[in-house]
């Protein structure tokens, strides 16, 4: 039977039972690899777009995304769209990889730990591949995309997934004990509405202070010994927003 407890060194026990980790502005510094795609594609079919336009688009689900792209003057269908930005962005991290300063050692320290992680992202499949790929083997027990999930982010069900993924190899799950790491307001949404502990650690745009999540400037610097005082006090996530049914 799975162990209600992390697993990790002998005699350890970890008040942290996960960690889902986005991906795009959080893990990988890869938002103006797709804001160069988006101004790419609006460009040849001769419409107007901009870096701050771009930055709109943060943390949103690739088929809003490629809607407002639509609007922009792509005369594409949605999924060609996305199809194009990925293939754009895929191309980019082939060549190099702008990891976040801080991300993977984090992302070590947990896995010497035995805390489970989980890549939850609104790229798809292909590009969070590549991603994983670069990264020590093992380093997320599960990945969640947007191709993967009927809503994306700021809708629930992308983190909700990876608490099921988590839910079937472990005796027991307790949301409170599970942090989100994210960038953007809509997946700081999307973590919260799924009743996680949320942090935001804005990059490319910022995440309005809210009580219901805690802020950090970067993850530079921060440990499990970090995530552990997140569960330590007495800060309790704001009530989960029912948004079922929502795009």
């Amino acid at each position: 039977m799975p162990s209600d407890a992390a697993p990790g060194p002998a005699g350890y026990q970890s008040r942290v039972q996960a960690v889902f980790w986005d991906m795009d502005g959080t893990l990988v510094d890869t938002e103006p690899y797709w804001i160069a795609a988006e101004l790419d594609l609006v460009e040849r079919f001769g419409g107007f777009w901009s870096e701050e336009l771009g930055r709109g688009l943060v943390g949103n689900a690739l088929p809003a995304s490629a809607a407002v792209l639509q609007q922009a003057g792509v005369r594409l269908p949605i999924r060609e769209i996305i199809d194009e930005l990925i293939g754009s962005v895929i191309d980019q991290v082939r060549t190099s990889i702008p990891w976040r300063p801080g991300a993977r050692e984090l992302l070590a320290e947990l896995a010497g730990a035995g805390i489970p992680t989980a890549l939850v992202t609104m790229s798809e499949q292909l590009l969070a591949r590549e991603i994983v790929a670069q990264l020590p083997k093992g380093s997320f027990g599960h990945v969640v995309t947007g191709d993967m999930v009927a809503n994306g982010k700021p809708h629930p069900e992308p983190y909700l997934r990876a608490v099921e993924h988590l839910a079937g190899s472990r005796a027991q799950v307790d949301k409170s004990r599970i942090i989100a790491l994210e960038d953007s307001l809509p997946g700081a949404t999307s973590a919260q509405a799924a009743g996680l502990v949320t942090v935001a650690i804005p990059h490319v745009v910022d995440v309005p202070q809210d009580p219901g999540r805690h802020h950090w400037e970067t993850l530079d610097g921060r440990n499990l010994a970090d995530l552990e005082a997140l569960l330590a006090g007495d800060f309790a996530p704001l009530p989960q927003a029912d948004l079922r049914g929502s795009a």
